[in-house]
This record gives structure tokens, C-alpha cells and sequence, in this order.
């Protein structure tokens, strides 16, 4: 109020020449008031965009705009904003109509031309103004960007100086509320109360006061704050600021809000006030009020800077003329700004660089920009400037990023959102300037995408697992960001034909420049298949490295569809270079890709871990698939379409390493007999089908513009057609799966009414949408946008639809719109010799199925490729014309039988011969299908005027040639006749043999099932492998020797005692999921005693693993790698991870389940101590409660012995030959230790980490509660599995998960083993208390009621500690024999 009414209110007298109370009214009146709305928006208020008008995402109106504007009725997008935008109500440009609500609309008929809004002012009103506010606007920004601390400037400066100081606390983004917090109330003595205020404050303004006084008892608080935040990061910003520099910072912040209140009341005062900002200074460029604030953003506080950005908004952003001239000063600043806003850490809604959106959304000024000031050059000029990290070609490289580097690229990345801005729109009229400076933008963006091709290789991983996972995660963001920026730089080319031209050259020249000889430096090899030949170069995907990155190669197929959609290709061939293109070149890098997801597939990169998998998934990802998996397809479209198809099919064959089995006759027959190669003959199948799924897609995908006759409605139309035929789906559901444009729209909603029924949902559940009936002849099996488990779904769905309409379940290839005249051979590779031989090779797999290494998959691939050629022979006939000739032909081609020497029989005849195949019922509807298409077909071409001379010779081929056929099936089946006769024969011979020698036991066998026989009328049928015996005569089961292989280095070991250890991942953890009273928790974990559980299992210790085996050395080494690369990490501000490191926990190497501890792989104590096993002479309970209990009292004698003074032994001695000790029974005795040192040090390792982590205690193993944890956590373990079976309604003793058998088996072989690593008198003391709890003496009485004891962790402990033997002797308690009973 003091500042008002002794400063501001006479400069607004001034201003207004009389009292402001009536000045402003009268310029209020004045003015003209504008057609813009300009609301600037808060945190949080909703915002509205009409999906139908805006021009794009951006452009917004405020709620009472939009409530009074025709797009209330329209489909629009309701957000809420972030704060710092403005309503965009009467902005011709943001809108396709509809620009003005009920309110700015009364404005818009006095409007005819804009005039100068100074006009309405009186000179004298003019001068005054211009005088004020250069004065205070000049002030303020002065004051602002003052950069010391002590002093004023020179105009400012007081006679008298006192000695007053505030210790200023800066805001940034790097520390969080409570090291602020805690280091304030260190610093200035301040209560926890008064030090959130302070976070607070200096949170949302960006700078706060903490303390007031002399220099020194400031300058002493920033030490404590500096000192105290820069341990592990740059510390907190503090300055010691004199009180009037602080006092005039506050009072120019007071201007700058003051300013943007004063001219609300008129155009012409924010005229003049944009005037003064944007007058250049006596220092030339730069000088400018404006250009001073913009450059010094980085270094003022967030409150400064909200306060200017709002004056900006209000002042130049709502003047037309001055909107241009911000932004030609604001594109010239552009690379210093971005550079200051990635050096900084605040988020980007507080930098000035943020007012990019409201300049370069705006079509007029963006092309202005483009022009003028060479924009979209500048923009990825200084992105690129950021990204400085490359390999030795050039490339990006983010592998060794450190977290600066990775915080850098963060906030690069807002760079590339402008340029989409730039291209949002897409320009109606090009001007020569406007081409030229797009290209040259075009240049610079190739030269982007040019760093980006290749980027991030990988090599196949042999031998073992790849130890660390390699970064993936930048390369896949940028490719994410930009892929929208690649869609609308193809359709701002598509809009010109020239600039097409020119991009399509220059896309052209960089791909060649990357290939660069494309040979790799290998030498040229020569492929040949049925009389073709082809000369390629050696390289193997499997071996070499390969990059899923080709962003390069990608544009250029969008641009040579885009040729073929705008006809450019057909008007000006001789503009263009088509035939220097190589197609070779063109197809080999998307082809390697696309083997590589093949070989994924195949599993023959499963040992390069997770970061492969994750880059394939978001190859094929609705996110990314549109510029990446795509436009690879469309790359080979477009190289298919320009070569030979036998040569491109020979090319792939040698590409997916598959050339050998199809080049050389009978090659499959002999590798399929090679036993030891089960694996490769399963990877060589997935690969052959991935091959062919190639082949259809290549064939079938002509939904795009461009390279089928067809538009944008009929692509969108047949996504929603194979997503609803999954099964019916939520709007919600469906939008997710198709793929956004930059206006965030997916055009499902024009289209989706004729596609789709809408259900409406019941009292309960969601609307969806159901596939309408007619739409299900479009339903392809092989849709390239569908994953492996979807396309597994449809193709149930849509059987299970044509069973319930009594309809076969063939799965035909659809009818599919013609190809455009620039893609049309490619339907030739369908009748190429090099397919035909494959198919034929295929083929005769199945038909000699016992002979070769097939699947069906691959031969429903084949049937599939065969009916889509007979739908384009189809096609062809019905659209034939007179005067043009039919040459696909493929029907004629299948008719005819292999040449010699192998006169292999007719695909045809392959194909009737299959019909009847009993193993191939599933996929007899789809051959009736075939083979009637093929004679539907067939009579087409015999009624046709056009057909080929040679057809009446291929009729009587084909009779004579299945008249072959014939007579060789019959001879086949009579072989086979005489051949499983012999074999019959040979089989009787061996029974009888067998009979004769084995007389004896095959009566008794006869005897026992007729004896049995009415019992097993009756009874359910179980198999003698489940039957197993226990007690005295128990089963002897034979234990197999145990062979395991260690995930990180792939050796295979047997698992033996004497051997290195063998480790399970594990974790181990205190739950309380079983507990029967939550409030109970262990108050002294030092002091409690966990050997009897409370039946209310209030706290246990459960032991889980994934089951992935490794060798203990692979695995110390493997975690001493992550703790190297965690401290490393701690040095440079390291992300969150989801499990600590310093805690002992980990990741399992394979599956990345989170671990703390390892269990050792032990064999079953039954096979370490085999010789003692004997079972005869079992006692009765009596027996052997008297036996324990003899040997538990010699223990104690003995335990006193050891205690008693020397006088005392000879008597204790004496007491203990009075005792009965069973036979042999020895209790001084020790045993010798089984395992190896290894396997020692790793009992001991889990042990302790059991005991750690159920009490929470620090690791001890001379704890005596050690042996009772593993006990412990042995039997709550058991209790948790038994729990889940019983809620999922599995039995007891059915078979188990593999990873709970793993654990379970590991798990109780430790528990019974862990003696072997625990002091002999600590497991003998427990046992004795154990047994007490049972059969009470006198020595141990303070025992819990035999109620307070969970029975099975007693049952459990006990039997981990003794075992029934002919002495009835413990585990604990030894014979003379050396060795525990067990």
C-alpha cells in the first residue's frame, strides 16, 4: 500500500493527467476493445480444444470463450492448463472456423482493416507515456539483472550505506523438500515448522529470505547451507545480498506488474509499451529492454521470472504487429535461449524458451520464421550442438552417457517439440524463398537423421549371457519424438511437387552416403536357384552387427510412396533419379532388420538379454511401428518392385541363412536326421515361417496411400477390422491400439460406424464394439500389425464365428485392391521360379512327413501364399481387358510336374495328395478352398479370349503329369504296406522272445492281475511312478545325476559335494501374510528368541527364487560388478532403482527378479551318506523316546564336565559310565565336514542372510539363532506354498511351478544341511529344548505350553534335526561310525 501511494500513484497521475480514478475509466471508453480474448490461463483451469476446427492440439479457448462458441456442439478435448498460456478466441489463424465466441464476435463487423490503435490517445497522453514507461521499464530490468551483491548501480546508490544483509536462498530442481529443510534448521536455528514456510516460499517464488542481519551472521548461514548440500551434488544457490538491492528488486517486480495491469485499459498504451521494449539501445543487437530480459532468464529466480513472462503474454503477445517483431528477436535468440535453458534446472514452463509455442504454432509467423531467419535450420542445428556424443562413424552414441549427459538430453529433447510446432501446419502457397529455406531446413534434418542411421549396433551374443544390459532407452526416446516431426516433413514435401522432387533426390544422396559401398567390405558372393543368379555379398545377421535404427532409409520410403500417391512419378520421370536407384542397396538394411526380429523370434538371441527384446517390442509398437516396421516393409515394397523377384527372394534366402536348405536337393532330409542338432532344426523352422510371413506381407500390405489404390479411410477402416476381430473392444480400448497423428487424432470415429455395431452396456461393464457380419470376408490371418499372441486370438475367433454359422474354418487371404502402377510387378513374386521351388520344397515336406524337418505353421503359410495368388490371377481375369494379355499365370505354373532329374510331382498334385493326409485335418477346409479357387480360376482362363496359346499344352501336361502322380502314390503306399508288415513281425518276435526267457515273473504278473482284476474294475487308475513308500521299507528311489549350467557363463557342471558351489537366486524376506494377529511385532530383535513359533505365525521368514542357477564365483563376481557400478552411479546423481544395492539386493542376471541372497544346490543328504542308510530292526516310539532321551542326558553330563572344575571330573566321569548309552553311541565325537569349501562359504552366505533379514538385525553367523532362522524360514515356507495351493484348489502332493519345486527342493536340502557349517553344541542345545517341548524333564522347565507351539515349525525343526535309525539316534548326536544317520 506504501509503495502505491507514495510511488505508483503519482506516475499513474502523471500518466493520466488527472486523478486515475477518472483517467482510466476515460481510456477504457476510448478504446476499441480487441477482438482477441487473451485470458491468461492459471495452474490447473480448464482449457478447451475443438477437435473438429482447431488447427491443431495447441490452440485452446478459456470456458467462457468456449461456452459462447459453436464449438461447445462439436467434439472437442477438455484439459486443464499448466499455467502460462492465454485464450486464443479471435485468432483467425488458430481456427478452421468458428474463430470468434458470442462475446469477441460484436467486434469483429467494425474491423475492416487494422489500424493504429494510437490513435485514440492524445499526443499529450503519448508523450507522458512513452516517458514513464521507458523510464520504469528500464528500471526494472536494470535492477533485475543486476549481478551484484553488495553495491547498487552508480545512479542508485545511497549516501549512507548501512550494514543490513539477507542471506537469499535460491530454488532449483536438484535438491528435494527435506535436505532443504534439514539443512535450514542447521542453519539458522530454525524450528522444523518455520523451515517448511522457508522450502515453501522459496519453492513457488524461487528465492527466500532465511536470515536478516550484519554480513557476517549472513555470510556464516550460507557456509552451514553450502556446506552441508554439496556432498553428493553441486550445493544450493545463497547470496548475502545487501537489504537495498533486495528492497529495489521487490519494487521493480512491483513495476512489471503494475506495467502489465496499466495497459488493460488501452491498445495504445500496450503499443507504446511493446515500442520500448523492442527500441534497440545504444549498444546495437541485443540492446533491447526484451532481448535484455529473454538472455538473463537462466539467472533470474522463478518469481522474476512468472512476473515478465506474464507481462510479455500481455503485452506483445496480444499486439499483431509487435507479435511478429518479438518473434523475429525471439527466433534470432533462439540457440543462446535453448543453450541457457538446457544449463539450467528448471522445468521448462518456467523458462522463457517456453513461449515457443505461442510463436511458432502461429502459421503465418512459423512460415515468416522459415523464411526470414532460416528457423528450421536453426532449430536442428542447435539440437544437434547438444548431442556431441558420437561414435567413430559419426553416429549418436548413448551407452557411456554420464547422468549430466542424460540430464542434457532430457531437456534437449523440448527442441524437437518446436519443430514440430514449426510444421503443425502445412502451408497452402509456396513461395521460392519458402522452398528454399525449407530445403535447406530438409538438409539439415537429413543431416539429423543421418547421425541417427546405424546408431546403437549390436552383435549377437555367443557363448555366454551378456553381463550388463546395454543403454536403449535415449535412442528409442528420440526416435519416439521424432516421429510425428518425420510424418509432417513427408506431407509438407507431398504438398509441393517440386519440393518432393528435390527432398527425394536429397534423401536419396545421404542413403548412399551412409551405405557408402554397401558391402561392409566383404566380398561378393553368387546365390543361384533354378537357373537364376544373383550376385550379393556374404554377411549374416547372426554374426555381424546389425542396427534396428534406419531412419534414413525409412524417410526416403515414405518419400517414393508419396511419388506414387501425387503421380509425380508418372508426370516428371525425367526429374527424377529412378533409374540410378539400386534396389539391392534400397532393401539390404531394412531386410537385416527385419531378420533380426526373425531370429529373436527364433530365440537365437535370448543371451542378449532383455534390452533386444525390449527394442523389438517398440519396433512393432503402435508408437513407433508407423516410421519404423512400416516403412521398412514399404522399403521392400519398393526394392521388389524395381528387381528381379527370383533375385531379391535368393538375396532374403541367404539373409535369413536359410539359402543352403532350399538351394540344395535334399538338403532338409539330411539335416533333419542329425539328432544333435534338435535346436537348429527348430530355429531353421521359425526362421522359414518368419520368411514367409515376410512374403505375404510384402504381397499383402497394399493399405497404404500409395502403394495400393486406395485412401486414408480404407487403411483406418481395415485397422479396426482386424483389432475387432481379436474380440470386441471399449472405445477406450480400441484408440489405444490405433496410431495417433500430431493432432493426437486417430480417425477412428468417421469410420468406425461402418465397420462396427456399438453394444451398449448393462447395469455393470463398458460399451463395445462388435465387428459387423459383412465386414468378416476382410479378416487377413497374416495382418502385419498384429503380435504373435493377437494374431493366435483372431485366428480362434474367427474359426470359432464360422463354426457356429455351420461354415468350414478355412481362413482365405482377402480380396485386396489393386497396387499402384509404381508397385505393380511386385505381385510377380508370387509366380517367380525361386517361390515356386520353395513352395514346391515346402510341399513335399509335408507329404513325406516323417522324412523331413516341417512344421505346420510353415505349410499354413505356404497354403496361405498360394490362395493369395490365386485371388490376383482372379483379379487379373476379372478386370482383364481385350486388348491387354493376362501374364500372371499362376494356375498353369502350379499344374506343371518338376523337370528332370528330379520329376518331383505338381504342386497341384502335392496339394490333392495332402487332402487326404489324416495329419492334416486342421487345415483340410483351406486345401478344398485352394482347389476349388484353382478350377474356378481354371475356367475363367479356358472362357477367356485373352488366355495365353499355351494353355491347351499345359491342360495335357498337367492330365499326363497326374496320371505320374498316380501311379507313383500307389507304388509309395504298397512300400509302406510291406514295411510296416516287417516291422510288425520283428515286434511279435521280440515279445515272444522276452516271454520265454522271463517265464516266471510273466506268470506271476498274470496271477496278480487276475487277482486284482475286480478291485481295478472299480478303482482309478494310477500310475506306478506316482506310488513311492515311506517309513521302514520305504522306496529306494534312484537319485540321477544332476547336470546344471550357470546362466552367466553357460559351463555346464554336475552337481556334486566335493565340487565348486552351484547358487540359486533368492530372496528372502519377514512377512507377515499368515499372521492371525497384526499388532504383535518382535519389540528386541537383539534380545528375541525365535526357536518356538506362536501358532498365530505373527512374523516368519519366507524364502522365495526364480530358479536361474549360476556358479557362486559367476555370481560374486556378477554382484561385486553392481556394487562397483552403484558407487559409481552414487557419484554423479544417480536415479532411483527398484532395489538397493547397499542392502544386499540385486537383480537376477536372467530374468531381473529381484534377489538378496543365493541358495546353494546341495545333493540329498540320502546320497552324501548312502552307506548308512539301513531300515531293518525298526523301533517301536517307546524304544525310541528312551534312546533320545539316554543320549540327551550323557549330552548334559558332558555339557557339566566341560564346565566343572578339575577336582570334579573324575566324578562326573564315574556318573558317566553308570549311564546306558545306546550302542556305539559316541557323544564327544565330531564329524568330518562333507561339502567343499565353496559350498561351506555358501550355507554359511544364506544362513546369514536369512538371520539378517527375519530379524533385522546386522549379519552375525556366530549368532547362535542362526541354524533357528533357517529352520524357521524352511517351515514358514512350506506353510505359505501349501496356503496358495489350497486357495487355487491344487492338491498337496501335485506337481509344483518350477521355480517353487526349485526352491522347495533347494530350500529343505540346505536346512537339513546347515549343521555341517553351525556349532555342534548350539544345534545339539536346541534340539534337547525342542524335544523337552514334547516329553518335559527337569532341565529345561521355562518352556512355552505345548499350545503356544505352531506344530509344523516344530515338526519342521525337528525333523532337520534327527531321523529315524536303527539307534534312534539325531542328526546331532553321532555314532562311532563316523557319519550322521540321516
Amino acid at each position: 500500500m506504501l509503495a502505491q501511494h507514495v510511488l505508483l500513484g503519482p506516475m499513474e497521475w502523471y500518466l493520466c493527467g488527472e486523478d486515475p480514478a477518472f483517467g482510466f475509466p476515460k481510456l477504457e471508453q476510448a478504446n476499441k476493445p480487441s477482438h482477441l480474448c487473451g485470458r491468461v490461463f492459471k495452474v490447473g483451469e480448464p482449457t478447451y480444444s475443438c477437435r473438429d476446427c482447431a488447427v491443431d492440439p495447441t490452440c485452446v479457448l478459456c470456458m467462457e470463450c468456449f461456452l459462447g462458441s459453436i464449438h461447445r456442439d462439436h467434439r472437442y478435448r477438455m484439459t486443464t492448463s499448466g499455467g502460462g498460456g492465454f485464450c486464443d478466441c479471435g485468432d483467425t489463424e488458430a481456427w478452421k472456423e468458428g474463430p470468434y465466441c458470442q462475446k469477441h464476435e460484436l467486434n469483429t463487423s467494425e474491423i475492416e482493416e487494422e489500424e493504429d490503435p494510437l490513435v485514440h490517445l492524445s499526443e499529450d497522453v503519448i508523450a507522458r507515456t512513452y516517458n514513464i514507461f521507458a523510464i520504469m521499464f528500464r528500471y526494472a530490468v536494470e535492477i533485475l539483472t543486476w549481478e551484484k551483491e553488495s553495491e547498487l548501480p552508480a545512479d542508485l546508490e545511497m549516501v549512507e550505506k548501512s550494514d543490513t544483509y539477507y542471506c537469499m536462498l535460491f530454488n532449483d530442481e536438484v535438491h528435494t523438500y527435506e535436505q532443504v529443510i534439514y539443512t535450514l534448521q542447521k542453519a539458522v536455528n530454525c524450528t522444523q515448522k518455520e523451515a517448511i514456510g522457508f522450502a515453501t516460499t522459496v519453492d513457488r517464488d524461487g528465492r527466500r529470505s532465511v536470515r536478516y542481519g550484519d554480513f557476517q551472521y549472513c555470510e556464516q548461514a550460507k557456509s552451514v547451507i553450502v556446506r552441508n548440500t554439496s556432498r553428493q551434488t553441486k550445493p544450493l544457490k545463497v547470496q548475502v545480498m545487501h537489504s537495498s538491492i533486495v528492497a529495489h528488486q521487490n519494487f521493480g517486480l512491483k513495476l512489471l506488474s503494475w506495467l502489465g495491469s496499466i495497459i488493460g485499459y488501452s491498445d495504445g498504451l500496450r503499443r507504446i509499451l511493446c515500442q520500448v521494449g523492442l527500441q534497440e539501445g545504444p549498444d546495437g543487437e541485443n540492446s533491447s529492454l526484451v532481448d535484455r530480459l529473454m538472455l538473463s532468464d537462466s539467472k533470474l529466480w522463478k518469481g522474476a521470472r512468472s512476473v515478465y513472462h506474464q507481462l510479455f503474454m500481455s503485452s506483445l503477445l496480444m499486439d499483431l504487429k509487435y507479435k511478429k517483431l518479438f518473434a523475429v528477436r525471439f527466433a534470432k535468440n533462439y540457440e543462446r535461449l535453448q543453450s541457457d535453458y538446457v544449463t539450467d534446472d528448471h522445468d521448462r514452463e518456467f523458462s522463457v524458451a517456453d513461449l515457443s509455442v505461442q510463436i511458432f504454432t502461429v502459421p503465418s509467423l512459423a512460415r515468416m520464421l522459415i523464411t526470414e531467419e532460416n528457423l528450421m535450420s536453426i532449430i536442428i542445428k542447435t539440437f544437434m550442438d547438444h548431442l556431441r556424443h558420437r561414435d567413430a562413424h559419426g553416429r549418436f552414441q548413448f551407452e557411456r552417457y554420464t547422468a549430466l549427459q542424460a540430464f542434457k538430453f532430457r531437456r534437449v529433447q523440448s527442441l524437437i517439440l518446436d519443430l514440430k510446432y514449426v510444421l503443425i501446419s502445412k502451408p497452402t502457397e509456396w513461395s521460392d524463398e519458402l522452398r528454399q529455406k525449407f530445403l535447406e531446413g530438409f538438409d539439415a534434418f537429413l543431416e539429423l537423421l543421418k547421425c541417427m542411421q546405424g546408431m546403437d549396433p549390436i552383435t549377437r551374443q555367443v557363448g555366454q549371457h551378456i553381463e550388463m544390459e546395454p543403454e536403449w532407452e535415449a535412442a528409442f526416446t528420440l526416435q519416439m519424438k521424432l516421429t510425428h516431426v518425420i510424418s509432417m516433413m513427408q506431407d509438407w514435401c507431398a504438398s509441393d511437387e517440386k519440393v518432393l522432387i528435390e527432398a527425394y533426390k536429397k534423401c536419396l544422396a545421404v542413403l548412399m552416403q551412409c551405405h557408402g559401398g554397401y558391402t561392409d567390405g566383404e566380398q561378393p558372393i553368387t546365390l543361384s536357384i533354378c537357373g537364376h543368379s544373383v550376385e550379393t555379398i556374404r554377411y549374416c545377421v547372426s554374426q555381424e552387427k546389425v542396427s534396428i535404427h534406419l531412419p534414413v532409409s525409412r524417410l526416403l520410403a515414405g518419400l517414393h510412396v508419396l511419388l506414387s500417391k501425387s503421380e509425380v512419378a508418372y508426370k516428371f520421370p525425367e526429374l527424377l533419379p529412378l533409374s540410378e536407384l539400386s534396389p539391392p542397396m534400397l532393401i539390404e538394411h531394412p531386410l537385416r532388420c527385419l531378420v533380426l526380429c526373425a531370429q529373436v523370434h527364433a530365440g537365437m538371441w535370448r543371451r542378449n538379454g532383455f534390452s533386444l527384446v525390449n527394442q523389438i517390442y517398440y519396433y512393432h509398437n503402435v508408437k513407433c511401428r508407423r516410421e519404423m516396421f512400416d516403412k521398412d516393409i514399404v522399403m521392400l515394397q519398393t526394392g521388389v518392385s524395381m528387381m528381379d523377384p527370383n533375385h531379391f527372394l535368393m538375396i532374403m534366402l541367404s539373409r535369413f541363412e536359410l539359402y543352403q536348405i532350399f538351394s540344395t536337393p535334399d538338403y532338409g532330409k539330411r539335416f533333419s536326421s542329425e539328432i544333435t542338432h534338435k535346436d537348429v532344426v527348430q530355429q531353421n523352422n521359425t526362421l522359414i515361417e518368419e520368411m514367409l510371413y515376410l512374403i505375404i506381407m510384402l504381397v499383402g500390405e497394399r493399405f497404404s496411400p500409395g502403394v495400393g489404390q486406395v485412401n486414408a479411410t480404407d487403411e483406418i477402416k481395415r485397422e479396426i477390422i482386424h483389432q475387432l476381430s481379436i474380440k470386441p473392444m471399449a472405445h477406450s480400448e480400441l484408440v489405444k491400439s490405433l496410431p495417433e497423428d500430431e493432432n493426437k487424432e486417430t480417425g477412428m470415429e468417421s469410420v468406425i460406424e461402418a465397420v462396427a455395431h456399438f453394444k451398449k452396456p448393462g447395469l455393470t461393464g463398458r460399451g463395445m464394439y462388435e465387428l459387423k457380419p459383412e465386414c468378416a470376408k476382410e479378416f487377413n490371418l497374416y495382418f502385419y500389425h498384429f503380435s504373435r499372441a493377437e494374431q493366435s486370438k483372431a485366428e480362434e475367433a474367427q474359426r470359432k464365428l464360422k463354426r457356429q454359422n455351420r461354415e468350414d474354418t478355412a481362413l482365405p487371404p482377402p480380396v485386396l485392391p489393386p497396387f499402384c502402377p509404381l508397385f505393380a510387378s511386385l505381385v510377380n513374386i508370387l509366380q517367380s521360379d525361386v517361390m515356386l521351388c520353395i513352395m514346391g520344397t515346402i510341399l513335399q515336406w509335408a507329404v513325406e512327413h516323417n522324412g523331413y524337418a516341417w512344421s505346420e505353421s510353415m505349410l499354413q503359410r505356404v497354403l496361405h501364399l498360394i490362395g493369395m495368388a490365386l485371388q490376383e490371377e482372379k483379379q487379373h481375369l476379372e478386370n482383364v481387358t481385350e486388348e491387354h494379355v493376362v501374364t500372371f499365370t499362376f494356375t498353369q505354373k502350379i499344374s506343371k510336374p518338376g523337370e528332370a532329374p528330379k520329376n518331383s510331382p505338381s504342386i497341384l498334385a502335392m496339394l490333392e495328395t495332402l487332402q487326404n493326409a489324416p495329419y492334416l485335418e486342421v487345415h483340410k477346409d483351406m486345401i478344398r478352398w485352394i482347389l476349388k479357387t484353382f478350377n474356378a480360376v481354371k475356367k475363367m482362363r479356358e472362357s477367356s479370349p485373352t488366355s495365353p496359346v499355351a494353355e491347351t499344352e499345359g491342360t495335357i501336361m498337367e492330365e499326363s503329369s497326374r496320371d505320374k502322380d498316380k501311379a507313383e502314390r500307389k507304388r509309395k503306399a504298397e512300400i509302406a504296406r510291406l514295411r510296416r508288415e516287417k516291422i510288425m513281425a520283428q515286434m511279435s518276435e521280440m515279445q515272444r522272445h522276452f516271454i520265454d526267457e522271463n517265464k516266471e515273473l510273466f506268470q506271476q504278473t498274470l496271477e496278480l492281475d487276475a487277482s486284482t482284476s475286480a478291485v481295478l474294475d472299480n478303482s482309478p487308475v494310477v500310475s506306478d511312478m506316482t506310488l513311492t513308500a515311506l517309513g521302514p521299507t520305504q522306496t529306494q528311489v534312484p537319485e540321477q545325476r544332476q547336470f546344471v549350467t550357470c546362466i552367466l557363463c553357460q559351463e555346464e557342471q554336475e552337481v556334486k559335494v566335493e565340487s565348486r558351489a552351484m547358487v540359486l537366486a533368492a530372496f528372502v524376506q519377514r512377512s507377515t501374510v499368515l499372521s492371525k494377529n497384526r499388532s504383535k511385532f518382535i519389540q528386541d530383535p537383539e534380545k528375541y528368541d525365535p526357536l518356538f513359533m506362536h501358532p498365530d505365525l505373527s512374523c516368519g521368514t519366507h524364502t522365495s527364487s526364480c530358479g536361474h542357477i549360476m556358479h557362486a564365483h559367476c555370481w560374486q563376481r556378477y554382484f561385486d560388478s553392481v556394487q562397483a557400478k552403484e558407487q559409481r552411479r552414487q557419484q554423479r546423481l544417480r536415479l532411483h532403482t527398484s532395489y538397493d544395492v547397499e542392502n544386499g539386493e540385486f537383480l537376477c542376471p536372467l530374468c531381473e527378479c529381484l534377489s538378496n541372497t543365493v541358495i546353494p544346490l546341495l545333493l540329498p543328504p540320502r546320497n552324501i551318506f548312502n552307506n548308512r542308510l539301513n531300515f531293518s530292526e525298526q523301533p517301536n516310539l517307546t524304544q525310541w523316546i528312551r534312546t533320545i532321551s539316554q543320549q540327551i542326558k550323557a549330552l548334559q553330563f558332558l555339557r557339566k564336565e566341560e564346565s566343572s572344575p578339575n577336582n570334579a571330573s573324575t566324578k562326573n566321569s564315574e556318573n558317566m559310565d553308570e549311564l546306558q548309552l545306546p550302542e556305539g553311541f559316541r557323544p564327544d565325537f565330531h564329524p568330518k565336514n562333507p561339502y567343499s569349501e565353496s559350498i561351506k562359504e555358501m550355507l554359511t552366505t544364506f544362513g546369514t542372510a536369512t538371520y539378517k533379514v527375519g530379524l533385522k538385525v546386522h549379519p552375525n553367523e556366530e549368532d547362535p539363532r542362526v541354524p533357528i532362522m533357517c529352520w524357521g524360514s524352511c517351515a514358514y515356507t512350506i506353510q505359505s506354498i501349501e496356503r496358495i495351493l489350497s486357495d487355487e484348489d491344487k492338491p498337496l502332493f501335485g506337481p509344483l511351478p518350477c521355480r517353487l519345486d526349485d526352491c522347495l527342493r533347494s530350500l529343505t536340502r540346505f536346512a537339513a544341511a546347515h549343521w555341517t557349517v553351525a556349532s555342534l553344541s548350539v544345534v545339539q542345545g536346541h534340539f534337547c529344548k525342542l524335544f523337552a517341548s514334547l516329553v518335559p524333564n527337569d532341565s529345561h522347565e521355562e518352556l512355552p505350553c505345548i499350545l503356544d507351539i505352531d506344530m509344523f515349525h516344530l515338526l519342521d525343526t525337528e525333523c532337520t534335526t534327527t531321523s529315524s535309525s536303527p539307534k534312534c539316534c539325531p542328526l546331532i548326536l553321532w555314532t562311532s561310525d563316523s557319519a550322521p544317520l540321516s
